[in-house]
């Protein structure tokens, strides 16, 4: 029995190893970048989805005018928090991130709350990650639209073994879906470029549908509909925290490493978001939350 349970620990959690040699498991910033900004980098594939999603209840008009202009107050939050996270990483080194940080400087009921909040945060990171993944999986192969629920389930299964695995083994089965993710989404922007530099005429499948608007937005209204679409949008800055927990992670000079990582992570995330947004409005895209908000859906 004792044979067997040593087997299924190797094969779940991976070999045990002496704490002399831990530092085999640090890992160097070109692993550490799909480790710790994964969850940074996918929720690109949904942010621009959900700006589109809300100003869209305003119609077109709203779609085309406040867009760029949320977008552009997204990165600048964005960058705002990566450099906060910068100077938390070389104050606190010890991994502890918010928690740490707010349980030192506000005490340890503070930081529980914070804990907590980061734990809800993480369980909706994969449930969103995981949905919007499954999604897109289905846009390209219909048939997953039948078995959503399961093919979401077999994910989460699949992430949480290869994260028990440790985090350097995770890091390296991470690193070409996450880094494929990143050359797939510039090369399709670049190949876009392309086209219009050659004089072709881009547009959505979508771009010749029209929004039916819920309502006509103004004064307060139209204030709390922009600030929705904002907060919408911010679902860009998931994960940013990662770094700053995993700060013993990296190889040595950790703290350095790490707000290297930061500072990389902020630029590819950014310029994905950036990227993405525009193209989605340059091709004319439309959103709808249901299907009848959409004149002309085939």
């Amino acid at each position: 029995m004792a044979n067997l349970t040593d087997a299924g620990k190797r094969l779940f959690l991976g070999r045990a190893m002496r704490s002399e040699n831990l530092a085999e498991t640090e890992l160097p910033k070109k692993i550490a970048l799909p480790v710790f900004a994964s969850d940074a980098l996918s929720s690109n594939a949904y942010a621009t989805q959900e700006i589109l999603l809300v100003l869209s209840l305003g119609g077109a008009a709203l779609l085309s005018q406040f867009s760029p202009w949320i977008a552009l107050g997204v990165v600048i939050i964005y960058f705002v928090v990566v450099a906060s996270y910068r100077q938390n990483v070389h104050a606190y080194p010890s991994g502890g991130g918010d928690y740490e940080v707010v349980t030192k400087n506000l005490g340890e009921r503070a930081g529980i709350v914070v804990a907590c909040a980061l734990l809800v945060d993480y369980v909706m990171t994969v449930a969103v990650s995981i949905a919007s993944a499954t999604q897109n999986i289905g846009s390209a192969a219909p048939s997953v639209n039948r078995h959503l629920v399961l093919v979401s389930v077999v994910l989460i299964l699949v992430v949480t073994f290869m994260n028990l695995r440790g985090v350097r083994e995770s890091g390296i089965a991470f690193a070409i879906p996450t880094y494929a993710f990143i050359v797939a989404i510039f090369s399709m922007v670049f190949y876009a470029l392309i086209r219009i530099g050659q004089g072709a005429t881009i547009e959505a499948e979508s771009a010749n549908w029209e929004i039916k608007p819920e309502a006509t937005f103004s004064g307060l209204a139209l204030v709390f509909l922009l600030a929705r679409a904002f907060s919408s949008g911010t679902t860009a800055l998931t994960g940013i925290e990662a770094v700053s927990n995993g700060v013993p992670a990296f190889k040595k000079p950790k703290s350095k490493n790490a707000a290297t990582t930061l500072l990389l992570m902020g630029v590819i995330s950014m310029s994905l978001f950036a990227s993405l947004t525009w193209l989605a409005l340059y091709t004319k895209v439309k959103v709808g939350e249901r299907a009848e908000d959409l004149i002309g859906l085939p």
